[in-house]
């Protein structure tokens, strides 16, 4: 695929990463900063022009006649809207996909359309990242919340912990402690390294366990992982910004909110558009405005500032202060691997949480939903099987018939408004969606020539 992504900062950036390294993408970066072009360009295997990213000449000199897909991930919502337009009217690129940070435009759909501004798919970084945390408030222990057919099926990922019921148990005991529940354990991390679950594999303390199961049931196979956190009840945000006020906004009707902001007029701003939370002017990295502000109260601390160090460095005040759970929103990787392994319960990366979503719309085969696991070393997809057991590898067929490519395994299948857990002769049939779990991304080309229908197999 000929892909074609405007604007190299964090996002741009990581999706060229993930997509350069696949054999099937060609990607062409554009971007006005030449030093960072030339960083990209001697790392990876991509094309780059220098330029600003909505000019018709600049696009033209990045191969837009030949794009398959525009990705306009720029810090400018305008701009990232102008290029589609111009690519659709010019170049009539087949897919255009925009970052849309206001919300405003966002919640605008009849703007959105060929005859307006012509964007397939409009992404919002700061709204994805906000449904984030507040999946991991719902589940107090989780350290991620993955969502699958419209909700119905959920990825966790939780830390064994003392307290858990299967702690040193083997998972084949799993239904033995919760027998009307039923899941699947897809995935076990052990001090950094992937395992590959069986029957016989004994939980540890500190494994990062990834389990499948429908929504109604995420609490008591939590509860199996680690003691079963209380409900979320007080919660301190740690800045005002997008992210901050969305989740301040999502929060404040079902917990007690409080909002921390330096800047003077911001907070008066976001003060008087929400209706409960209380907005305090202030550094979070204050100690004495936390302790002043009952911080060993709270149940959960998120830093979600535009400063990566100032939100490392508030949560691990908070988190010895006694706040129970803290979340600090990090771009850079190695500083998310070193803070996980310290005070910080969770680091969020906006750069991976986004990357599922474009992942989605980059995938051969009918995919409709992608998470990013690990930094991007794993994948989490759910794709739609098509066909017949003639021209489909998968349609018709037993799980352990399915030629699987190594280090990937079908947790679950939504059929209608079932969800069944897989099992070796679980029978895939058409139009199910199959939720895959992948230790290795690597292996995403195999597995979408699983989901493609040729002319027969049989």
């Amino acid at each position: 695929m000929n892909i074609l992504i405007l604007g190299a900062g964090q996002v741009g950036t990581t999706a060229a990463y993930s997509l350069a390294r696949e054999e099937s993408n060609e990607v062409t970066i554009v971007d006005r900063d030449p030093k960072v072009l030339r960083d990209l360009q001697d790392r990876l295997d991509v094309r780059t022009v220098v330029g600003y990213a909505a000019y018709p000449n600049v696009l033209e000199r990045a191969g837009a006649n030949d794009a398959d897909m525009i990705i306009a991930l720029t810090d400018s919502d305008e701009t990232n809207m102008v290029a589609c337009q111009i690519a659709y009217t010019l170049f009539h690129t087949p897919t255009k996909i925009a970052r849309i940070r206001s919300f405003e435009f966002m919640t605008r759909d009849e703007l959105f359309v060929p005859e307006a501004l012509p964007v397939d798919v409009r992404i919002s970084p700061e709204q994805l990242v906000t449904d984030h945390i507040a999946q991991l408030i719902e589940y107090p222990g989780a350290l991620q919340v993955l969502q699958f057919s419209e909700g119905r099926v959920r990825l966790v990922a939780a830390r064994a912990d003392q307290g858990g019921a299967l702690l040193g148990h083997p998972l084949k005991e799993l239904p033995e402690h919760i027998p009307t529940a039923d899941t699947r354990v897809v995935a076990i991390y052990r001090q950094g390294k992937s395992i590959v679950p069986d029957g016989d594999t004994i939980v540890e303390e500190g494994d990062e366990v990834f389990f499948i199961a429908a929504r109604k049931d995420i609490r008591q196979v939590l509860k199996e992982m680690r003691k079963l956190d209380e409900p979320v009840r007080r919660v301190v945000i740690a800045g005002g910004g997008n992210i901050g006020f969305r989740l301040a906004r999502a929060l404040e009707g079902q917990t007690q909110v409080k909002v921390i902001e330096r800047d003077f007029d911001r907070a008066r701003d976001i003060s008087e558009r929400l209706d409960n939370a209380i907005v305090l002017h202030g550094d979070a990295a204050d100690e004495e405005l936390l302790l002043e502000e009952n911080i060993d109260g709270a149940d959960v601390f998120v830093s979600v500032t535009n400063a990566e160090e100032a939100n490392i460095l508030s949560a691990m005040l908070a988190k010895r202060l006694g706040t129970r759970k803290c979340m600090a929103l990090i771009n850079k990787p190695s500083y998310a691997e070193l803070v996980e392994t310290g005070s910080i319960d969770v680091a969020i990366s906006p750069q991976q949480i986004t990357l599922g979503t474009l992942l989605a719309h980059v995938r051969r085969g009918d995919v409709v939903k992608v998470h990013a696991l690990r930094r991007g070393a794993a994948e989490a997809i759910e794709a739609v099987a098509h066909g017949d057991q003639r021209n489909s590898k998968v349609v018709g067929r037993r799980i352990d018939e399915i030629d699987l490519p190594p280090g990937t395994n079908i947790s679950a299948v939504a059929r209608g408004d079932e969800v069944l857990m897989a099992h070796h002769d679980t029978i895939i049939e058409a139009d199910d969606h199959v939720i895959l779990f992948m230790a290795d991304r690597r292996q995403i080309d195999a597995v979408e020539n699983l989901f493609q229908v040729g002319v027969t197999f049989a």
